[in-house]
């Protein structure tokens, strides 16, 4: 039976949550990624999965909640990236750099409750972000270079809620020169 673009990205989601558990090595990911995106049936995809685990199901209303009234709220590093992240703050920031955390899910839903407060996400590159759900009265968002639509194979974060007086910037890292 032949597969969908759906049951693609479900079967690459899980070579990366495997992968983000050290089960596979990136050549290994790599391999099974290209594999998983092209396959036709379901036989292709489940020759990719068969020695990993079962995949265990967060329930579906699954959400972190992060609360600040002045102080800054940052993640980055090693972290693990919920499937929902709330974010509320009267006077504070929000950071959060998922360039090096550990992302299980295909999609991120981040909702912003930003008063007075600005916030900044950090993409790994590739990754994609909608932030057409975000408002902000009396200040600006940017996404410059981001892609706003969904690729197969890369997280994709969907930002909604909004700032009355802050910003919102969506990024990838910053390149880094070394010398010696």
């Amino acid at each position: 039976m032949r597969v969908s673009d759906e049951d693609r990205e479900r079967t690459a989601g899980r070579l990366q949550h495997a992968f983000a558990e050290g089960r596979l090595t990136r050549p290994e990911l790599e391999d099974r990624l290209g594999l998983a995106l092209t396959a036709r049936t379901y036989g292709d995809l489940l020759g990719l999965i068969t020695d990993l685990p079962a995949e265990q199901q967060a329930p579906p209303d699954d959400v972190v909640e992060l609360e600040s009234k002045s102080d800054h709220i940052k993640r980055s590093g090693d972290w693990a990236v919920p499937r929902r992240l709330r974010i509320t703050s009267k006077y504070g920031s929000a950071d959060l750099d998922l360039s090096e955390a550990v992302v299980p899910h295909q999609v991120v839903e981040i909702e912003l409750d930003m008063t007075y407060g600005s916030a900044k996400i950090i993409l790994p590159v590739g990754g994609t972000a909608d932030v057409d759900g975000f408002r902000s009265e009396w200040g600006h968002v940017s996404t410059t270079d981001v892609p706003g639509r969904p690729r197969p194979g890369t997280l994709h974060v969907v930002v909604t809620g909004g700032a009355k007086y802050g910003t919102l910037t969506v990024r990838y890292p910053r390149k880094r020169w070394f010398t010696h």
